[in-house]
């Protein structure tokens, strides 16, 4: 009787309604301090770093209220040197104040590769080694040999170079091969609405040279370019014809479908069947 007395005083009730009032005093002061040290609903988009040299990207940050971290480098032939091509979150994205941004820069020097040895070997096993070791191959020349397909000599800007040269990783090496004792022709691959990469790497199997590669209105960056396809060939696929080997292949490129060929329909008239 004397705990339900004193639940009912006025002193415990009065004491009561205080400790309640502080409470939610303290929890709406914590709230409003949590909003204000996250930021809650306070945010911006990423802006664009992409191209900016590390002191501009830095001045931008400063200027949106951000922070930025050169986390990595690469070496990308396409870039200017020393600029910003990657950054993480991505441009446009949302973030709070203060929000950490990764960037990463293009190298101002290139990564060195050693040359291997490729003379000897067949084209197709020269391609992968050239390849394995971050370089690419360039223009295929054909002289009269016995050793038909296989490596004459191993070129870089048009001189021979010999194994374990040091050379900027991504170059371009010319091979030149052996036709056999007589004159080889091959195919020509069916390129159409192939990515560029791709029929790249058909011409180079068939023993072909890559020719111009000309992209319509419908291209206008890198990144269209990385996504356009092959909408027309010169010289055009036909399994009864051959060309000679290291002979160019043309590539007309686009984002385009329609100009794609169309597969042949037959309008059917259901009342006349």
């Amino acid at each position: 009787m004397r705990f339900l007395k004193f639940i009912f005083s006025k002193v415990f009730l009065k004491n009561f309604a205080y400790s309640v009032l502080i409470s939610i005093v303290l929890i709406f002061v914590v709230l409003i301090g949590l909003k204000l040290f996250t930021h809650h609903g306070k945010s911006k988009p990423v802006p664009d770093f992409y191209g900016l040299t590390a002191a501009e990207a830095k001045e931008l940050a400063e200027q949106e209220k951000l922070r930025i971290e050169i986390s990595d480098s690469v070496y990308n032939f396409n870039a200017e040197r020393g600029t910003i091509v990657e950054q993480n979150p991505a441009l446009g994205k949302k973030v709070k104040k203060n929000r950490m941004v990764f960037l990463t820069i293009n190298a101002v020097n290139p990564e060195m590769v050693t040359m291997p040895d490729v003379v000897g070997v067949s084209h197709r096993q020269a391609k992968a080694l050239i390849e394995a070791n971050g370089l690419k191959v360039g223009k295929l020349s054909y002289i009269p040999d016995v050793a038909k397909n296989n490596v004459l000599q191993q070129k870089y800007h048009g001189r021979e170079i010999s194994k374990g040269d040091t050379i900027p990783k991504g170059s371009v090496i010319d091979l030149v091969l052996g036709t056999g004792l007589s004159n080889r022709e091959t195919i020509v691959p069916d390129l159409v609405g192939l990515n560029f990469s791709d029929a790249r790497n058909k011409i180079l199997h068939a023993s072909l040279n890559m020719g111009a590669v000309i992209f319509d209105e419908t291209v206008e960056n890198e990144e269209d370019s990385s996504l356009a396809f092959i909408w027309k060939q010169n010289p055009e696929f036909d399994e009864e014809k051959q060309i000679p080997l290291g002979s160019p292949v043309y590539l007309w490129m686009t984002l385009d479908s329609t100009l794609l060929p169309q597969p042949d329909s037959v309008d059917i008239n259901i009342e006349q069947l």
